[in-house]
């Protein structure tokens, strides 16, 4: 025995280490699946006919640019939150009939990639339209409402509406009537309001229609 390991011991070694190596194989974490932004791309334009799946190009137009005011525009959205948005559509923390609708259609690996694509693009610059509320809309978004302690917008959505990816979303550019419907619902009580910012909701509870109006306008032209 001192000077070889006999035969018995020798298999013995050998299945405790195929034992070990079999245990370490089970208790080791999966890999993340990476997101597929060609994947990504084909759902985004084509839908999956075989789910009755439309193509969100119908909705959020080519790239994620959407010209249709009431639906946001999506590209060049930090790629984290579009995707926690479609897991949250999932949820009664943010019931919108139409997206809930699709986004329990999606797989998890479907929202990621389709985030993954829409994060990749170029977004189309917006432009705010009153002049006669822009003044406002600049003081609110830069220093808040003092009185009603409303917080800066820019204080999470930085100066140029850029965002903090995975925390805030990019703003810049949108659509004045869709970041108004938003801050509408985040400030409802009603069943269908949206419940998936604490913060937000805080925000827009303090916020009067011509407040959130200014402030929607002064968005979109930033860029």
């Amino acid at each position: 025995m001192n000077r070889a390991f006999s035969p018995l011991f020798k298999s013995m070694l050998l299945a405790a280490l195929a034992f070990s190596a079999t245990v370490s194989a089970v208790e080791a974490p999966k890999a993340a699946v990476k997101a597929d932004a060609s994947k990504g791309a084909t759902l985004y334009a084509d839908g999956d006919a075989a789910r009755g799946l439309p193509a969100c190009v119908s909705c959020h137009g080519a790239a994620g640019n959407s010209t249709i005011s009431a639906n946001p525009k999506l590209a060049g959205q930090h790629e984290n939150y579009i995707y926690k948005q479609l897991v949250d559509f999932t949820t009664p923390q943010r019931n919108q009939p139409v997206m809930t609708t699709y986004a329990k259609m999606l797989s998890d690996a479907d929202k990621k990639n389709v985030a993954a694509y829409l994060g990749a693009q170029k977004s189309a610059p917006g432009a705010a339209k009153n002049k006669d509320t822009i003044d406002l809309g600049k003081k609110i978004y830069r220093g808040g409402i003092a009185g009603k302690q409303v917080a800066a917008c820019a204080s999470c959505h930085g100066a140029a509406g850029n965002g903090i990816p995975v925390q805030y979303p990019r703003i810049a550019g949108q659509h004045q009537d869709y970041t108004i419907a938003q801050l509408t619902q985040f400030r409802s009580t009603k069943a269908d309001a949206r419940k998936n910012s604490a913060e937000m909701h805080t925000i827009a509870a303090r916020m009067s229609d011509d407040e959130i109006a200014a402030v929607a306008d002064y968005i979109a032209g930033l860029k």
